[in-house]
Parts: structure tokens; C-alpha cells; sequence
């Protein structure tokens, strides 16, 4: 699993032109990327990491500053393109196994009293964020 973290003053997600999911205050955006086989010790490590890794404004987390998470499934995450000009995705779960390993992070999100925004899962979605840093980190698990 693949998670890309982004300090943000504030994120969004569209679908087709209609907004779904919003933050609108200083939190974190993850792009979240399943490979094949990933399960619960991946989920475990990486909504760990999302929620305690003090990196927002004042070297705090998350968890400690009550600040929002967007969620954002993205496969092309497990892209890999070692090889030749177009990205393999043969790392990357299929939906049916994707799914609910990313409803599994956010879950263990919200079960540690996080305000968790979300994606919607399959859908090309228009994604909008205010960096704030800029500041990324890649956590892979």
C-alpha cells in the first residue's frame, strides 16, 4: 500500500461536476494506492501513520490538532514504470479486493475520532486541493 500525504489549508473532490466530498480547514489529503494482497497489517500501519505523523503546522498530527482527513482512492499509485513508456498496473488490487481495504483505513480513521472525508471509489473524480508548504510525504507499508 501507497499513501501520499499532503498538508492542506483545504481539499475537494468532484464527480462530474458535482461536489461530493470537501475540508475546508488545515488537514491532510492521502491519495491512497492498494496493491495486491495488502490487508489488515497494511491498514493497521498506514491509518497509524496518516493519523500520528506530526507533520502539520507546529509539528503536530492530526489526531492532536482535531484537524480533517480527505481520502482519495488512486491505483495508478501502484503504477510502475520501470519498464518501456506505459505504466504497468499489475501490482495494483483489483477493485473488488481495493475497496475494502480503503474502507478499512478509513474506518480505522474515524474509529480513533477523526473527521474522515472520502473519494468515491472507481469514480474519475476532479480533485482540488491548497497545498500548504507545499508538504508531501510517501508512506508505503
Amino acid at each position: 500500500m501507497k499513501a501520499v500525504i499532503q498538508r492542506v489549508c483545504r481539499a475537494s473532490v468532484r464527480v462530474e461536476g458535482r461536489l461530493v466530498s470537501e475540508i475546508d480547514k488545515p488537514g491532510l489529503l492521502v491519495l491512497l494506492g492498494v496493491k495486491r494482497g495488502d490487508g489488515p497489517e497494511q491498514v493497521a500501519t498506514v491509518a497509524r501513520k496518516i493519523a500520528e505523523l506530526r507533520i502539520l503546522e507546529g509539528e503536530v498530527s492530526v489526531l492532536e490538532a482535531g484537524a480533517p482527513v480527505l481520502v482519495v482512492s488512486q491505483f495508478t499509485l501502484m503504477g510502475d514504470t520501470r519498464k518501456g513508456r506505459r505504466p504497468s498496473w499489475s501490482q495494483a488490487a483489483p477493485g473488488p479486493e481495493a475497496e475494502p481495504v480503503v474502507e478499512a483505513v478509513v474506518a480505522d480513521l474515524r474509529a480513533r475520532g477523526l473527521e474522515v472525508a472520502t473519494g468515491c471509489f472507481g469514480a474519475m473524480m476532479q480533485v482540488e486541493l491548497v497545498n500548504d508548504g507545499p508538504f508531501t510525504v510517501l508512506v508505503e507499508a
